[in-house]
């Protein structure tokens, strides 16, 4: 089963490492009964960060954590559809004693009744640390605007996406590069249609037994953590304040809040982590990954602050480049990974990380993910909550750190300055 999968690994983790429950929990801050739990399969994290900084802790390979990561997501899509199970009716004492036509005939009726409820499925938001940011979140299917070479069919966003329900061609104004949302979709005939959050087509969502039609692949589901970091140490964030007025480094699971709080952006090198997955038995290819500029203008010329000291390493695997200083900025595979397409399920999703660098640029920037499933095919908006991603180039910027111990930030004493 995925959660006994999940917790096996997290068991050989913790044995590989030779640590204690004790020490495991000082380290992580987090009482040794949970950690027992979560390694013997009695419980499932509702959030993945706790998982991967036990995963850290233990000493995983980048291989494992991307493996670790896929178990999660299944042990948690399994829970999902426990806690959404509805009890199983009890049959009254006195109908066991029925008999004849009417006997024979409510089995048929119950029969019918359960094969015409359409079948619950759970969408699966996962990522270090979006599934806390995402659960307030709309899911809001934000249609993009067509850039000339929209073939596809309906396109949705998936800051963090609802699967499509309407595939049918169509249009909307973008969303600026301060973050505005979408307008109201329109259909190529000029006439308003409702978003894929707003209503649902009988035939898409249906199940079978609803009206005799077979259920078909719909969009996959993407969800975005747009903040993720690339070493235990973090990434660094221009900031327009002075550092007495910024707080301390976030964690990881923290981080949006902290970018949102103070109108912080990406410096530098911006790392995303994608986990896409399917919404149904049938098998969604991914064909391709496309970067759209909204925006780029000259650099920020803010202060940088970085999230760690001393630290370095790199993603190196199911990663993916995208240097956005480029007149046309293109996903290419780095380290080996194999590009596009690939498969994905409800049952067997893919995690993606997308390394988007900017050094000459402030960039305003989302993604395409092109899919098809038999004669089905679309494309999803991947962006930040229905907003662009915003990375900009930070050379010669001032820079400041926050060494462990320090109670401030403080003008980094070997490179005041980011360097070229």
């Amino acid at each position: 089963m995925a959660g006994d999968e999940f917790s096996e690994l997290l068991g050989r983790l913790k044995d590989r490492s030779g640590l204690s429950y004790g020490v495991l929990g000082k380290r992580l801050h987090t009482s040794t009964s949970t950690l027992h739990r979560y390694v013997n399969g009695d419980a499932v994290p509702t959030d993945y960060a706790p998982v991967e900084r036990f995963a850290r802790a233990c000493g995983a390979t980048p291989e494992e954590l991307v493996e670790l990561h896929r178990r999660w997501v299944l042990a948690d899509a399994r829970r999902g559809r426990k806690a959404g199970a509805a009890p199983e009716a009890t049959q009254p004492p006195e109908a066991t004693e029925a008999s004849g036509p009417a006997a024979e005939e409510e089995p048929r009726t119950r029969t019918a009744a359960a094969a015409g409820t359409p079948r619950r499925r759970t969408v699966v938001l996962a990522g270090a640390a979006v599934a806390a940011v995402l659960v307030s979140a709309a899911l809001v299917a934000n249609l993009v605007p067509g850039d000339g070479d929209d073939e596809q069919g309906g396109k949705q966003s998936a800051g963090a996406v609802a699967p499509s329900v309407d595939e049918r061609p169509r249009a909307s104004e973008p969303a600026d590069a301060k973050g505005g949302s979408a307008s109201p979709s329109v259909s190529p005939s000029g006439s308003p249609t409702a978003s894929a959050s707003a209503s649902r087509s009988a035939g898409a969502g249906a199940a079978p037994g609803d009206s005799g039609v077979e259920e078909k692949a719909t969009a996959p589901v993407v969800a975005v953590d747009p903040y993720k970091w690339e070493t235990d140490c973090g990434p660094h964030f221009l900031v327009d304040r002075k550092p007495g007025q910024v707080p301390p480094p976030p964690g990881e699971q923290d981080a949006r809040g902290w970018v949102n709080a103070l109108g912080a952006v990406s410096a530098g090198r911006q790392m995303l982590a994608l986990t896409v997955q399917g919404t149904g038995k049938a098998t969604v290819v991914l064909d391709d990954l496309h970067v759209r500029v909204v925006e780029k203008s000259a650099p920020l010329d803010w202060n940088d602050f970085s999230m760690g000291v001393g630290c370095g390493g790199d993603v190196d695997t199911t990663a993916f480049a995208v240097d956005l200083d480029a007149g046309r900025p293109a996903v290419s595979p780095e380290a080996g990974q194999r590009d596009f397409p690939y498969k994905v399920s409800e049952s067997d999703p893919e995690v993606f990380y997308i390394l988007a660098d900017a050094r000459a640029h402030h960039v305003s920037w989302y993604l395409e993910l092109d899919w098809s499933s038999g004669d089905r095919k679309g494309t999803v908006r991947v962006d930040d909550q229905g907003r662009p991603f915003r990375t900009s180039g930070n050379t010669g910027r001032p820079a400041y750190d926050y060494p462990l111990g320090a109670s401030e930030w403080g003008r980094n004493e070997f490179e005041p300055d980011i360097p070229g």
